[in-house]
């Protein structure tokens, strides 16, 4: 069976809330401000290996009720951060349409914004590292038969040396967001695809 389908989180279509992100690279002073109903599937969107290529000790996000609102709030930070655009990264996902709303030099404006919204009353996830483990670990009981729609063949154990397809590097790079955040994928997956994992993984 040829695998190519990407990890299935749950739904947030039922849930009202939305949020404005500021996602800043590791090691850059370049960020990503934007708005989503599901702030993970959108960084999954913008780069594999998110939890890599984003600080998220230093990202966060603004809750709010609505997606109109979340926009309308990226909006006015985007007018006030004119002078800070900067291109994209060249790594993030061309496909993501996530081209633009990215700034340099713009990390403490935006924060100082965002305290200031969450003193008038929005929820402000900062770090965004606690809510996206939360989230992790709420989709973990979808690895099991997503990670079952790979070929058996597919999981032998690798060398670290030899090269992963694509779609056995898709499911090292979601298995790795779950191991960078310390969740114990022995709770939702069996040992085959655990000892594969081991020899997958990209985090050492």
């Amino acid at each position: 069976m040829e695998f190519d389908a990407a990890f299935p989180l749950p739904s947030t279509a039922s849930q009202a809330t939305a949020f404005l992100y500021v996602l800043p690279c590791h090691g850059e002073d370049l960020l990503k401000l934007g708005h989503s109903r599901d702030p993970l599937a959108r960084m999954q969107s913008l780069h594999p290996r998110f939890y890599e290529f984003f600080d998220l000790d230093q990202a966060f996000a603004l809750e709010t009720e609505t997606v109109r609102e979340a926009r309308t709030l990226e909006t006015r930070y985007g007018r006030a951060l004119a002078e800070h655009s900067a291109a994209a990264p060249l790594t993030v996902n061309p496909a993501a349409g996530g081209h633009t709303e990215w700034y340099r030099g713009a990390y403490a404006v935006l924060a100082a914004l965002a305290q200031a919204q969450a003193a008038a009353g929005f929820t402000l996830h900062a770090p965004l590292r606690p809510w996206l483990r939360q989230r992790l670990a709420a989709s973990g009981e979808l690895l099991y038969a997503w990670t079952r729609l790979l070929d058996p063949l597919h999981l032998q154990a690798r060398g670290p040396d030899a090269r992963a397809s694509p779609a056995q590097r898709r499911v090292a790079d979601v298995l790795d967001a779950y191991r960078s955040e310390q969740l114990d994928l022995a709770r939702w997956l069996p040992p085959d695809v655990l000892d594969w994992h081991a020899a997958a993984s990209l985090c050492r």
